[in-house]
């Protein structure tokens, strides 16, 4: 399985200065520990802020491994910088329209999308205006969060879990299968139900923040 750290570096103790370095000495350990995708969602930041956090990101993560970076919410960001893609929610633009500013920009043929979903459907949506993954919340319901998981049963509807890989091909479709990540509440004890009903990655805060040993995390992941 593929994993997915999302930051927050208002979960560090200190000043807003000591949070952005221990904010970059995480990332730069997640790269080195082999995570495959980092999305900076540090959304409270005004652009020029997040512009210049996530140069710094990409130089730490460049530095230490073949990770790929996504900014939350801000493709110009994104494309600004030179990350590896943007990652959207329910509320920015369409998949397809973040791909046309890409292509405008002149940016990468391999310019990521990701987006955040919360039902079968959205997933559904966002595979139509053709993201490369959705990030499915939450799965389970979290510790001191009202809000109630969704459950493995809709994780395996929206990951397709039954369906034959045949299927798309057949209808003219070449695409490899739409990717989702499980998010929400997920702990290493739990990937494993993820997995089985088809998850294709982990996506986690506090998962990988307040891990000890990524590079075991990481590697517990991909076994699955």
């Amino acid at each position: 399985m593929l994993s997915y750290y999302i930051t927050d570096r208002k979960q560090f103790d200190g000043t807003e200065t000591e949070r952005r370095v221990r904010l970059l000495q995480t990332i730069g350990r997640a790269a080195g520990a082999g995570v495959d995708y980092i999305q900076l969602r540090e959304k409270d930041l005004g652009i020029r802020e997040l512009e210049k956090l996530a140069g710094e990101a990409l130089q730490v993560i460049r530095g230490e491994g073949g990770a790929r970076l996504l900014i939350n919410h801000r493709t110009d960001v994104a494309l600004a910088v030179g990350a590896d893609g943007v990652h959207l929610t329910g509320e920015d633009i369409a998949a397809s329209e973040a791909r046309a500013l890409a292509a405008k920009a002149g940016g990468r043929a391999e310019f990521l999308v990701g987006a955040s979903c919360h039902s079968t459907e959205e997933v559904r949506l966002a595979d139509s205006h053709g993201a490369d993954f959705a990030v499915l919340a939450p799965i389970f319901e979290k510790a001191g969060v009202v809000e109630h998981g969704i459950g493995l049963e809709e994780l395996r509807r929206a990951a397709q879990k039954d369906r034959s890989p045949d299927l798309r091909v057949e209808a003219g479709d070449t695409r490899r299968r739409f990717l989702v990540f499980a998010l929400g509440g997920v702990t290493l004890a739990r990937a494993g139900l993820c997995a089985a009903e088809g998850a294709a990655g982990i996506a986690g805060i506090r998962l990988f923040q307040r891990c000890t040993d990524l590079r075991e995390l990481v590697r517990a992941i991909r076994s699955l």
